[in-house]
């Protein structure tokens, strides 16, 4: 397993932990010792008017015999380049010192050196942490956040980055901690094309009109062609032609994919609100995106993955990060939104019960009831003492009860109406969230599917059990289906726990390798975006 980089409580272990016996080259310790104790006396350290963040870091990296790193010009320029190439992870090179190292690299003088090797330090840290770690805490901004952050040893770390600064191995160190994935190659694969796009104008604005059927003739035609021709969605062919024929149609259809739209061909409301989104836009929603994948993406490594993907509507089994299987789904509403959250599926429930979850107790049955609406007879609910026994719902006083002091248990039987349909996958976690069936299968054509109450059902969900099961002997597609027909409730463990990432992302790859927009439907992008452009704050994290 490959060294990584020092977490956050780990940086300020620093203080505590040694990191060895550093050369001293015949470089003094005088000028490094001083302007170590000189910024240890300030509350908000500042070099070059750029305030030190990693500064507990640094006294253990220029512990005696202390020595400079950054005098060699072959460090020095991996170092810059580093710093320059982290806009290519969506991060901001000014975060890292860039111009005040500039200024320093061209100042002459032993103070200018030693200010120049400090700040470069910082820089190199800081860069580590936020390509592993991220810039921005999630839980500092995603209200549904339910990951815990990552946890590393402590001098496995220290030893990554002494080592690195030592050996001069800059370059090396920060490819290593960048997460080593599909998607977040792909993600910064597009984000170069799209600021490349950018520079050279980006695409032009189509004009409002009324909706274009294929086959049909407009003057805002020829501007459709070229923006999708821009955007790679179109082979740029008869640019001039004002017909929507059966070339341009089907490259609109490929756009709308893109973007989870409906794929009619037309140019409508929907289609031209989104071919109007600005390329800058596009760009920050990469940038974004990319930031997401550094707070998850380290964690996923070999073997079966299941991956609910709440923004695009959709769960997907992987395995050694290929998708073997997808579906559509529908997740929670706009004001029961789906967490955030990684668990372990345990079993497979055939013909489940429901058990009203505390939530939904609190939200919607029990105020319902208090204001006379039947909401227990119109879902099919019965009540039942915590033995077990029914208890009669017309000897419930609904006016003296609060979700937190409910003594019952509301549950609906299993069958055709049951909300969770035929099959829950189960995954024990705190949100009572979980993979279902759902006898509402109309929901899955729209194209806006936020309906559930955070629970996430599946379009196909027999055929994700059959996978999970992964037992054709004795737990083939016919054999699930005739215990589904049987009606009686059965649980089937998995021989393997397999993990599920529910996961926010609005801009991903599709099967095709292309790159997918979809509309933030839950709005974290704008948060995430501010916090990803402003000053990097430690936020629940310890200080670097």
């Amino acid at each position: 397993m490959k060294p990584r980089l020092l977490p956050a409580a780990a940086l300020i272990a620093l203080a505590t932990l040694s990191c060895g016996s550093a050369r001293a080259d015949g470089e003094s310790q005088a000028p490094i010792a001083a302007r170590l104790s000189a910024l240890a006396e300030q509350p908000r350290p500042v070099i070059e008017g750029d305030r030190l963040i990693a500064h507990i870091a640094l006294s253990r990296l220029y512990a005696a015999p202390a020595h400079l790193y950054w005098q060699d010009a072959v460090r020095r320029a991996a170092l810059f380049a580093a710093i320059r190439n982290s806009a290519g992870d969506g991060l901001t090179p000014s975060d890292y010192h860039l111009e005040a190292l500039e200024r320093l690299a061209a100042r002459p003088g032993a103070d200018s050196a030693v200010e120049f090797d400090l700040l470069a330090t910082d820089a190199y840290v800081l860069l580590l942490y936020h390509l592993y770690l991220g810039k921005v805490d999630p839980l500092s901004i995603e209200p549904h956040w339910g990951l815990t952050l990552r946890t590393l040893n402590e001098q496995r770390a220290l030893e990554f980055v002494h080592a690195a600064l030592e050996d001069g191995t800059i370059a090396e160190s920060v490819a290593r901690v960048r997460p080593n994935h599909w998607l977040y190659a792909h993600g910064v694969a597009t984000l170069a094309r799209y600021r490349a796009l950018a520079a050279a104008g980006g695409w032009p604005t189509l004009p409002a009109g009324g909706k274009l059927a294929p086959g049909g003739n407009d003057a805002r035609v020829p501007t459709l062609r070229r923006r999708l021709a821009i955007s790679g969605d179109y082979d740029g062919k008869d640019l001039d032609s004002t017909e929507l024929d059966a070339a341009l149609t089907e490259a609109l259809r490929v756009f709308q994919r893109r973007h989870l739209l409906a794929a009619d061909g037309a140019l409508g409301a929907a289609t031209l609100r989104e071919l109007n989104v600005p390329v800058a836009a596009r760009i920050q929603q990469l940038r974004i995106n990319l930031e997401r994948g550094r707070w998850v993406l380290h964690e996923i490594g070999p073997g079966d993955l299941v991956i609910v993907d709440i923004a695009g509507y959709g769960v997907r089994l992987l395995h050694d990060d290929k998708t073997l299987w997808r579906t559509r789904a529908i997740v929670g509403e706009p004001f029961r939104q789906t967490p955030v959250f990684r668990a372990e599926i345990e079993r497979v429930v055939l013909n489940p019960t429901w058990t009203v979850p505390p939530g939904i107790l609190e939200k919607d049955v029990l105020p319902g009831m208090q204001h006379g609406r039947n909401v227990l007879e119109r879902n099919h609910l019965k009540v039942y003492r915590h033995d077990g026994s029914e208890v009669d719902v017309h000897s419930i006083d609904w006016s003296k009860w609060t979700a937190r002091t409910f003594p019952y248990v509301l549950r609906q039987d299993a069958g055709d109406g049951n909300a969770l349909g035929r099959v829950k996958i189960d995954f024990p976690n705190p949100y009572f969230v979980y993979l279902h069936d759902t006898p509402s299968r109309a929901l899955f054509e729209r194209d806006d599917r936020t309906f559930s109450h955070g629970c996430i059902r599946v379009e196909h969900p027999l055929e994700l059990a059959e996978r999970l099961l992964a037992d054709p002997e004795h737990w083939n597609a016919a054999a699930i289906n005739a215990a589904v027909e049987a009606g009686t409730t059965r649980y089937v463990n998995l021989a393997h726990k397999v993990p599920v990432l529910v996961m926010y992302w609005t801009a991903d790859e599709d099967e095709d390798g292309r790159t997918v927009f979809k509309r933030d439907l839950y709005r974290r992008d704008a948060r995430l975006g501010r916090a990803l452009d402003g000053k990097f704050s430690v936020g629940s994290r310890a200080r670097p």
